[in-house]
């Protein structure tokens, strides 16, 4: 049994107001028990332990909505080539620093973390919460096709697996039957949600970024599945024809959309989708090739008019970073929160990187690994809570320091930092 930890005189951030207020709190086991302006009082017959603030801001703990646990720590080369063993064990060391960066969930958009996520949830290495989606489900050609160009497509499921398939990296899926499999298959292996490749990529070899991928009946396949186990479909897709298209095909969740329109984008607001979009700057990621870097650009250069009309049209954010195939740049991950102040004030960035990024999470209902409050600081909420040096709604740079500016680390109600 865990004791119980209170931590007294700390700057209280909830994650859904633009307010603070200072307050003591106390944990039992993995939730917050109670919140108070005033002293709480210990009980004799329960072990606590008390930390003392200092004055120090609390706030929830940080979501990256879009992370890749595995692919952002391996090498497009190690993904392809390398034994399974080691690329495992790269993502559990980046999953603890991941943590340590004040990330206590992230959903992860796509690749082998089912084991990783066993691993974590069982306290045998650090990490934060993980939302999996499994293997990315891709049609022939798309966006998570990994294949040699020589490797000669077969029917689904016919003709042994490849490389990538086998890791349960990618699987490609052509037509609605197998599609259907596909998704049913990763809910079967514990998928919180269904991610499919929409449309091109940056860096994919064999389509381009405006590219329309799967058929509305494949897309709409995989969101009846979705449905029937009561959880939702997210889709990686920049231009508008691909977005509409997965859109009209009931998907809940838009994954970067950094080429969309004015009228898609007034589509994801009159159908209540979300929009999980990432700040990326050209030195995010470096691609080996030409045109990958110049479809990377393009990206680049459609954030700006993307997150405009998202908050014209009072669209639903979310923010993650897609930090793929760098393990040197996931240093970086903090840095795309503070980027967020070219479009959105302090108390808006605080909100979308924990209240918000929860709510998207949340939509995976019965599936949901982790039921129960993120993203909050209220009465009965899990506890996952950090503590910074400094008003954080005040500078929002704070974040992107995080080995020095983030005193304070619990996850589930486990302290895995504590500098104070």
């Amino acid at each position: 049994m865990q004791k119980n930890i209170l931590i007294n005189d700390v700057l209280i951030f909830d994650g859904e107001h633009d307010n603070v207020r200072t307050g003591n709190i106390l944990i039992e086991e993995n939730k917050i028990k109670v919140i108070s302006e005033q002293p709480i009082p210990v009980e004799k017959d329960q072990e606590t332990e008390v930390v003392d603030g200092l004055g120090n801001f609390m706030m929830p703990g940080l979501i990256d909505a879009h992370w890749h646990a595995y692919m952002s720590s391996n090498t497009m080369m190690d993904l392809l080539t390398a034994d399974d063993a080691y690329t495992q064990l790269k993502a559990g060391r980046e999953a603890g620093n991941t943590l340590l960066r004040g990330f206590t969930t992230i959903r992860d958009a796509g690749g082998p973390v089912f084991g990783l996520k066993r691993a974590i949830d069982e306290g045998i290495i650090r990490g934060p919460h993980i939302y999996p989606s499994g293997p990315i489900i891709s049609q022939t050609g798309g966006h998570g096709d990994f294949r040699a160009v020589y490797d000669v497509p077969r029917p689904f499921d016919c003709c042994g697996w490849t490389h990538t398939e086998e890791i349960g990296a990618a699987i490609i899926a052509d037509g609605v039957d197998a599609v259907i499999t596909a998704a049913r298959n990763n809910l079967r292996m514990g998928a919180s949600q269904i991610k499919l490749m929409t449309g091109g990529g940056v860096a994919s070899l064999y389509d381009r970024l405006e590219d329309s991928q799967f058929f509305e009946e494949e897309i709409r396949a995989a969101v009846k599945v979705a449905e029937d186990a009561g959880t939702y479909v997210m889709v990686h897709v920049y231009a508008p024809r691909a977005i509409a298209r997965a859109v009209n095909a009931g998907v809940r969740s838009i994954e970067h959309g950094h080429l969309i329109d004015e009228p898609t984008m007034a589509l994801i607001a009159e159908r209540d989708v979300w929009l999980s979009m990432q700040p990326f700057t050209y030195d995010d990621n470096h691609f080996p090739t030409k045109e990958q870097q110049e479809k990377h650009a393009l990206v680049v250069q459609g954030t700006d008019n993307t997150y405009k009309l998202a908050k014209k049209y009072n669209v639903h954010l979310a923010w993650g970073t897609d930090l793929l195939f760098n393990p040197v740049g996931t240093v970086n991950q903090n840095q795309g929160i503070v980027r967020l102040q070219q479009w959105f004030t302090n108390y808006e960035i605080l909100k979308m990187i924990t209240h918000d990024n929860a709510e998207l999470l949340s939509l995976s209902g019965p599936r949901n690994p982790y039921p129960g409050d993120l993203g909050v600081i209220k009465e009965g909420a899990l506890a996952d809570v950090v503590i910074v040096k400094g008003n954080v709604l005040e500078d929002i740079s704070l974040l992107g320091e995080p080995e020095e500016n983030i005193v304070f680390i619990m996850k589930d109600g486990v302290v895995y930092k504590n500098l104070l």
